[in-house]
């Protein structure tokens, strides 16, 4: 911005520059937003194998103690 510029101009680029850094803001939002969805889908994940892993030896147990 230069002295000798509108009042209007002056107000005008003063907005686009808060327009461009909120953007920037959501951007990065954006992507920590993913990140984290990632890393909750990676706990997910492994939290399902050992649930799987958990059920099936309870079921090794449940057959060696029947009767049948």
């Amino acid at each position: 911005m230069t002295p000798d510029m509108p009042p209007e101009t002056i107000a005008d680029t003063a907005a686009v520059d808060r327009i461009d850094a909120a953007i920037i803001r959501i951007e990065a939002a954006i992507n920590a937003r993913t990140r984290s969805g990632d890393a909750l889908a990676k706990r997910h994940a492994a939290l399902k194998a050992r649930m799987a892993e958990a059920v099936a030896a309870l079921d090794d147990v449940i057959t060696r103690g029947s009767p049948n």
